[in-house]
């Protein structure tokens, strides 16, 4: 379970978004929605633990308070990001990265057989969202699309199965076939206890992923919260209703 109460989010002394409360139980599909400077992105920063943005209010994970956490103990706590836009990492394989990613994750040696079996999985994870053998040898993000890099991101959620899963925008730069895969994955996740954080613009990575709460975020502020019909509602009317809450 993930809360976030009285949150407040600034950046260099300006205010980013005011008053967040939301609560996202084990196994739930929450989506945040907004147009563009809304502070989505911001939010999900924030509570990865940024340490550019300053916060006031508290975030609690499973009932512990994470508001002091520095990135790594919020990530090795279970706490996930999919960036809107993410890094090209040079010189960093990809297998190499997500097997040493896993091993600090699980904290323990590994037999050879433990890595080869690892690496396959890898290799079956990056198959599924439509990226072959030939990637996961290639460095991080390095010369990748900007939908290659999403599908990426992914790859990374699959191999590291954290408990809160945010995922900024993963819809865009992909295509039809694209995002049916990513969004498949997204939902073989999905187990009763893992939860998401969707963050978007548009409403049609929810017509496959269904959520089961979906928040207007308008200016730094939820201005209205509802079920799944309110991403529809979204997508025929747009945000200017909301503009002058």
């Amino acid at each position: 379970m993930l809360e976030l109460k009285n949150l407040s989010i600034s950046l260099e002394d300006r205010s980013i978004a005011d008053a967040i409360n939301m609560k996202i139980d084990d196994g739930e599909v929450h989506a945040v929605m907004g147009p563009n400077g809304a502070g989505k992105s911001s939010l999900a920063l924030a509570i990865m633990g940024h340490p550019n943005y300053k916060i006031n209010g508290k975030i609690i994970l499973d009932g512990k308070e994470i508001t002091k956490m520095t990135v790594d103990q919020r990530a090795n706590s279970g706490i996930f990001l999919a960036f809107q836009n993410p890094e090209e990492i040079e010189g960093v394989k990809i297998s190499t990265f997500l097997r040493k990613a896993r091993s600090v994750k699980n904290e323990k040696k590994r037999t050879m057989d433990e890595m080869l079996a690892e690496q396959k999985e890898i290799e079956a994870n990056a198959k599924r969202v439509g990226m072959g053998f030939e990637f996961i040898k290639r460095e991080l993000n390095v010369g990748f699309s900007g939908g290659e890099k999403k599908r990426m991101e992914i790859v990374q959620m699959m191999a590291l199965a954290p408990k809160i899963i945010m995922l900024d925008e993963i819809d865009s730069g992909l295509d039809v076939d694209g995002l049916k895969q990513v969004a498949k994955a997204i939902e073989s996740m999905r187990d009763g206890k893992r939860s998401f954080l969707i963050i978007t613009h548009y409403p049609r990575i929810l017509n496959y992923v269904k959520p089961d709460k979906v928040h207007v975020m308008i200016k730094g502020r939820i201005v209205e919260t509802g079920g799944k019909e309110l991403a529809q509602e979204l997508e025929k009317e747009g945000y200017t209703n909301y503009n002058e809450k």
